[in-house]
């Protein structure tokens, strides 16, 4: 209604609306705007695009591979509407912003813009988590070019009072479905690999680090991205997760030194895990990564890449229990752990492989291997310095975080 209405109001706009699959386009979009429209505008198969007699035209369309994307380019729309948003790639939307620009066929002055609706959950989950809710802006991205609108099916008045037992289903889905469906709940949705992820449990406040605990790394590394984890544990055994640097374009000589340089010399490092591969012999020098790293300052100790026991290990040291039995998680990570609090809750199951996380989107995958690479070194506890269990001290503010964020 909201294509129909721009149409109707603004002579010559160019609108485009989408959806991921062709079923979903025609049942829920085409055969609804044929009905709507039969007198208003003239429907044209060919190009799917409805033409009003203002010279507006909606044309509608799915893409329900990144080829299908292409067809788009080079074009220009006054609006674009994502049905579903969350069902499209970061790439499919990247190549739809560069067609929102004004297609000089309007009679008055417009602003482009864009409509998103949608679920949490998805293939294109993470993306519209960040710019709409994290608010996690890069390069150019402006803050106040993105607005989010929350609205829950108890805001939907015509549900509320026609379809009552619609609600009842939302609120009988199983628990992390009705989370996200009926809650709006961005940190949990259906496919997700770490729903013990919660950040009222899982995220502290930085505090000064006992000098007794026992302090690790593990990083996970390749051009494309650097990510390193500083670890702590404390007497009995629950880890602290309490620096971060995640930055990519390192060569493993700058890789070594932003690692060695983030780490303060009165800190004792009694390993930094990383995966096996980093052990084989590169071809060019003959030497091994590994071997690299400790020629620039950074021993590493070799941790196990099995990935479902490292997954399933890591999910141990998420749960609520812990791993002494208390009401609390075996790990909390320092809130200047930006983008390990981002990328742990996005990564979704691997749907070939639900024991196993899912490889794509890639660029949730390094934080997430890291910390696997940590647990999967079997870190040891602390020594005993007091007969009393720890309690962290008030937040002192922000460690030190080297990344993106």
């Amino acid at each position: 209604m909201k294509a129909v209405l721009l149409a109707l109001r603004f002579g010559g706009i160019q609108i485009l609306f989408l959806r991921r699959t062709y079923a979903e386009l025609r049942e829920n979009h085409l055969l609804p705007l044929l009905r709507i429209l039969k007198d208003a505008a003239v429907f044209r198969e060919a190009d799917k695009s409805f033409f009003f007699p203002n010279s507006s035209r909606i044309r509608v369309g799915y893409c329900d591979g990144e080829r299908d994307v292409l067809q788009h380019q080079g074009q220009a729309y006054d609006v674009i509407f994502l049905e579903e948003a969350t069902q499209f790639t970061e790439f499919q939307f990247q190549v739809f912003t560069e067609c929102l620009r004004a297609s000089g066929q309007m009679r008055e002055p417009f602003s482009p813009r864009m409509y998103l609706t949608c679920n949490p959950g998805g293939v294109g989950h993470g993306w519209v988590k960040r710019l709409f809710i994290d608010r996690d802006y890069k390069k150019a991205e402006r803050p106040e070019d993105y607005r989010f609108i929350q609205s829950l099916v108890y805001d939907n008045r015509f549900l509320m009072e026609r379809s009552p037992e619609y609600v009842r289903s939302l609120e009988n889905l199983p628990e992390n479905r009705r989370r996200a469906m009926l809650l709006g709940d961005w940190d949990v949705f259906e496919g997700q690999y770490f729903p013990e992820f919660s950040r009222e449990l899982h995220v502290a406040g930085p505090f000064v680090i006992p000098a007794h605990w026992r302090r690790y790394r593990a990083l996970d590394y390749g051009l494309d991205m650097l990510a390193c984890y500083w670890a702590a544990l404390d007497d009995s055994g629950r880890a602290w997760i309490y620096r971060e640097l995640y930055r990519s374009g390192l060569i493993i000589s700058e890789a070594a030194k932003s690692i060695a340089a983030m780490t303060p010399p009165e800190e004792e490092i009694d390993a930094t895990f990383a995966p096996p591969d980093l052990w084989n012999r590169r071809q060019d020098s003959g030497k091994s990564a590994a071997l690299l790293f400790a020629e620039h300052g950074v021993p590493l100790a070799k941790a196990s890449n099995d990935r479902v026991s490292g997954w399933l290990e890591l999910k141990e040291w998420l749960k609520p229990a812990g791993l002494s039995g208390e009401l609390s998680p075996g790990l909390r990570i320092f809130s200047n752990c930006k983008n390990l609090i981002r990328c742990l809750p996005q990564i979704q199951a691997d749907p070939v492989n639900p024991n196993d996380c899912a490889s794509s989107p890639h660029e949730l995958t390094h934080s997430c291997d890291a910390l696997r690479y940590f647990v999967a070194g079997r870190p040891a506890p602390a020594e005993s310095a007091a007969e009393n269990p720890f309690e962290p001290p008030e937040e002192l503010g922000e460690f030190l975080s080297y990344g993106e964020g």
